[in-house]
């Protein structure tokens, strides 16, 4: 099966093991990472399931459909690529994944009013999964004024909200 020109994933009658959808995404654009909706379910972050993989790095935002899932890739600026590892996903996979504190905040850099109180309450973040002084200290490096009134407004509500908890 093409993924793109020059990558190919074998059919399933052929593989051994199903290829992870982060390890996918982290080969159909090369220098890019999983983060923002797929990357804090992935921690425990969020209690949501999302269906398809999200991945930041260079290159034009799209999304790619293929057998394999739904990928849709966005631009982030170079300067804010950063705060991402390499996670060992089993079965000899392994992918570049944004950590639960930049996931978060890129997710807020690229969604427009993110940033505003009742955006953060409706995401339900498991607080205690996440280091509120790393979180602070990644959007200082990033210096843009959207993502450290966000990591404030975050350290608050981690402070006043009981965590949720999911059945």
């Amino acid at each position: 099966m093409q993924l793109r020109r020059g990558l190919y994933a074998l059919a399933p009658p052929w593989r051994r093991r199903e290829p992870h959808p982060f390890l996918v995404a982290n080969r159909i654009v090369p220098g890019s990472y999983v983060s923002g909706l797929s990357a804090l379910p992935f921690a425990h972050a969020i209690p949501e399931y999302v269906p398809e993989t999200t991945s930041v790095g260079p290159g034009r935002p799209h999304i790619r459909q293929s057998a394999l899932g739904r990928f849709s890739f966005r631009h982030l600026k170079p300067q804010l690529r950063f705060g991402y590892r390499n996670l060992d996903l089993g079965h000899g996979q392994h992918a570049l994944v944004a950590t639960p504190e930049k996931a978060l905040l890129d997710l807020i850099y690229l969604q427009p009013g993110s940033d505003e109180t009742p955006y953060l309450v409706e995401l339900r973040v498991e607080y205690e999964v996440l280091c509120l002084q790393t979180l602070t200290a990644l959007a200082a490096r990033t210096t843009s004024p959207k993502l450290i009134r966000a990591a404030r407004r975050i350290c608050a509500l981690a402070h006043e909200l009981p965590p949720y908890r999911t059945l």
